[in-house]
């Protein structure tokens, strides 16, 4: 039996003349779906599988099904003849084109029994001559399967062979998935072996001597291992030196390595080829000069057998000496190597010769992180979930590695400038023939692309949150006509969901079903916040300006859920003043030593932002109710008195009049004169962040407690929000909660929301609602209408469905704090509105407006 190791990401072409059993052999080795056949694709583009005049549609369509495959990074099988060069050359072409490995497969069968069994087909028109003509293409093309591009060929005589072959999918030499670490990543040695042991030893390993007291390894007591990211040689002290210690940890099981530029150059060198020994390379010869020819062996084959890139930690973590974009992770093909050896440049030179490179990592948006070198930086920093681990040792700044998963960096300075580098260290293109002035994207800078089209976020909270591409296009709407300038807009509040309807007569919401909502999340605690009728804003307060690039005397922004502003800038300003005096007198500002405050509030009176839409649309149905209703009651009531039938429309009449009456009551209580800052009110319920320290982890109390020590300091400005804890497995407190509603709601008051007691709670399943809403029943008049407590209307009403509202306020709730931790760890403005966008995207979901 012939085993055959084939690719697990591969396009595998099947070549062979029409009746040598390709067919028959795919459905044997492979998936239904991992077969694409040329036949079935002239069967889909023209109802005839023998129709050689659909031939190019059919290859037109087989291709473009086979590069989505290919995409997704699936192993896919073409069933073709595939005699043809040409056939061949553009298969090979689809395959670089996605950077997966071309595998050929032929069945090399005798011409006779290919006749014989087309002989045997009732669908094949053709006679034996076309068998001959594609047997000798065949014959022609054996030889030359492994130029063409074929990175394996596996060619199978004979029926018997046929029969008895057997395949072996194995991964990738780049697949280390399985291989969690924990690990230290090693930037760019280049021959600096003394630094290299301190480091070593800093990071806890133990050396290991040969006989004459060389380092041959080192062993961590932990089990930790190191991962060289390339450049071991070239330009320092002692090459030989870095090479044999790495060499034998990776023998050894206690490093991996990938190459570097500066060993693909050195490969080439050692197997005579021409190369310039610039930059380095002429020290790194001469020190190899003095040592044995076996070593010099030993060195050609490690460095020549390296793989480019390495895909660990389950897809976590990908490791390249330049560097990779997502694309390419796991990928294997000549750019994809040539990416991770020497990046991404523009083909351009700098003043001082050298490439103008790509900064990659200033666009990456993928999920792994990716630990590089290449580019001496003075320190190493994240950038976009990436960390550039050259710290140029070699030119006498640091050698540097990250511990992972910890994401810890450990260092140790140079002993001395080794090489003397083309332009300083830090500067443009510090590093010999290295990447020179970046392209680099301005971390303020935004772009159309970050936001439009479909989105994933990635989310700590919560995990993935899509972005529909036509809810993207509706918010930019909003976003580019309307909104707070993106560089202030740290924030945006998610909705909020009511809990399930109540069965309670002449109801339709009450604390029990939020309560119960939460006890089967597994939350055992929850507080209930009174619910001021109002706008939600959001205020940003600052004695920084510049953190928001804005100029001096700026002092903040006080903006709605979808990020406009409130007031015009002078009144912004005289809030803010008087906000930042609360915050001063309250001690607030040296407690928290921050320089800016992030508050998720309530913004009063309601009037104060909807006073329009309370003329035009609630005023205006509650002026016409009471007009028109009490004039038809004392009609009906005449009638009645002549003895006319009319008492149950007499008795509906009444009710509707009462309600109008209620309904205008309800609204009115929310609407306040308001001139200036005179009347406004802001009930600040929780302090979202500070500087260098996202709040929302605090249990609510705590935010409580912030709030009502700026009332305290200003009682006229602050409103406080009262509210009460519940014990969810204590009946009495439950009921105690509820007493508290019915008195709030008594008074006129909208209701409460109910949150865990704990900040970012997650439930028995995934994170837990931030809140339910629990309104009043004379406040719903206002949502629903004047008559809604009417039983045949509440029974209607009850038919409601919270389940897509709640899973928006989770998803936008998540991109919420996503925003707000991505701000206090001061990542690129792109990241920070992303999430912010997001939210603002997902209020365009339709969904019903009174929930």
């Amino acid at each position: 039996m012939t085993r055959m190791p084939i690719p697990d990401m591969a396009l595998v072409v099947l070549v062979g003349a029409s009746g040598s059993g390709k067919s028959t052999f795919a459905a044997a080795h492979f998936g239904q779906f991992e077969t694409l056949s040329s036949d079935f694709f002239r069967g889909l583009v023209s109802n005839d599988e023998n129709d050689q005049a659909a031939t190019p549609a059919a290859f037109e369509a087989l291709r473009f099904v086979a590069g989505k495959r290919l995409d997704a990074g699936l192993l896919t099988v073409i069933d073709a003849t595939n005699v043809q060069p040409d056939a061949r050359r553009s298969l090979i072409a689809l395959a670089r084109e996605h950077d997966v490995l071309p595998v050929a497969i032929v069945l090399d069968v005798p011409q006779s029994v290919c006749v014989e069994r087309n002989a045997g087909r009732t669908d094949r028109a053709f006679g034996a001559s076309v068998v001959k003509r594609q047997h000798d293409q065949l014959r022609r093309s054996l030889k030359h399967l492994g130029k063409e591009g074929f990175r394996r060929v596996h060619v199978l005589s004979g029926a018997d062979e046929i029969a008895a072959a057997e395949f072996v999918r194995e991964p990738l030499l780049n697949d280390r998935r399985e291989e969690s670490g924990p690990f230290d990543a090693i930037g760019d040695v280049h021959g600096c072996r003394s630094e290299l042991e301190a480091l070593l030893g800093k990071l806890g390993y133990e050396l290991v001597r040969d006989e004459v007291g060389r380092p041959v390894d080192a062993v961590h007591p932990e089990a930790r291992r190191v991962i060289f990211l390339g450049d071991l040689v070239d330009r320092g002290p002692d090459a030989p030196g870095v090479l044999r210690l790495a060499m034998g940890m990776v023998a050894a099981g206690h490093a991996l390595a990938v190459p570097g530029n500066h060993e693909a150059k050195l490969v080439r060198a050692l197997e005579g080829k021409k190369v310039q020994t610039s930059h380095g390379l002429a020290e790194t010869l001469a020190q190899l000069s003095n040592e044995t020819e076996e070593f010099r062996q030993d060195v050609l084959r490690f460095c020549r057998d390296l793989v480019a890139h390495l895909v660990l930690d389950e897809g976590r973590l990908v490791v390249a000496h330049a560097g990779l974009i997502e694309k390419y992770h796991g990928r294997a093909s000549g750019r994809v190597r040539a990416f991770s050896l020497f990046g991404d440049t523009t083909g351009e030179t700098d003043e001082y010769g050298l490439p103008v490179r790509l900064a990659w990592a200033e666009e990456y948006r993928g999920k792994a992180t990716v630990l590089y070198g290449h580019v001496p930086t003075l320190e190493a920093e994240w950038v976009n979930g990436t960390m550039c681990l050259d710290t140029g040792c070699v030119f006498g700044g640091k050698l540097s590695a990250l511990r992972y998963p910890e994401k810890e960096v450990v260092d140790v300075p140079a002993e001395k400038v080794w090489y003397e580098p083309v332009v300083p260290l830090g500067g443009p293109g510090s590093g010999g023939e290295r990447p020179g002035e970046s392209v680099t994207r301005d971390p303020m800078l935004l772009k159309i692309s970050d936001v439009l089209g479909k989105q994933v976020i990635e989310t700590r909270a919560f995990g993935k949150v899509g972005i529909r591409e036509d809810n993207a296009a509706r918010a930019l709407e909003v976003m580019s006509r309307f909104a707070t300038d993106p560089r202030r807009l740290v924030y945006l509040p998610p909705t909020m969901s009511p809990p399930h309807v109540s069965t309670r007569d002449g109801i339709l919401e009450h604390p029990a079903e939020a309560f119960a909502a939460y006890r089967r999340e597994g939350i055992g605690r929850v507080i209930c916040e009174e619910k001021h009728m109002g706008s939600r804003a959001v205020v940003l307060l600052t004695r920084d300006p510049a953190r928001f690039g804005a100029p001096s005397g700026w002092l903040g922004a006080v903006h709605t859920r979808t990020g406009r502003p409130f007031f015009d800038e002078a009144t912004t300003k005289e809030f803010l003043s008087r906000l930042d005096r609360a915050v001063e007198t309250a001690g607030l500002w040296r407690e928290l030593s921050t320089s800016w405050l992030l508050f998720d509030a309530e913004l009063l009176p309601w009037s104060l932002k909807a006073d329009s839409m309370i003329r035009e649309q609630y005023a205006s149905v509650a002026a016409a109710a009471t007009s028109a209703l009490p004039a038809a009651v004392r009609t009906l009531q005449s009638a009645v008195e002549r003895g006319v039938d009319v008492d149950e429309l007499l008795t509906r009449t009444q009710r509707r009049a009462s309600n109008a009456v209620a309904y205008r009551d309800a609204y009115r209580r929310y609407r306040q004169p308001v001139s200036g800052l005179y009347g406004v009110q802001l009930a600040p319920f929780q302090l979202l962040a500070s500087e260098g320290v996202s709040r929302l982890g605090q249990e609510h109390g705590w935010h409580l407690a912030i709030a009502d020590r700026l009332a305290d300091a200003d009682a006229e400005l602050i409103r406080r929000t009262r509210s009460i804890e519940v014990d969810l497995e204590s009946p009495e407190s439950e009921a105690a909660a509820t007493e508290w509603w019915e008195e709030l709601t008594g008074a006129g008051g909208e209701g409460m929301v109910v949150k865990p007691t704990a900040g970012l709670a997650r439930g028995t399943r995934a994170l837990a609602q931030p809140g339910i809403k629990v309104r009043g029943a004379e406040y719903l008049r206002i949502i629903y209408g004047p008559d809604y407590l009417d039983p045949e209307n509440l029974a209607r009403l009850r038919d409601r469905d919270v389940g897509h509202k709640r899973s928006m306020a989770l998803r936008e709730y998540a991109l919420g704090v996503e925003a707000v931790e991505r701000f206090v760890a001061e990542e690129p403005l792109w990241r920070v509105h992303q999430a912010v966008f997001g939210v603002l995207a997902m209020e365009s979901e339709p969904v019903d407006p009174r929930l």
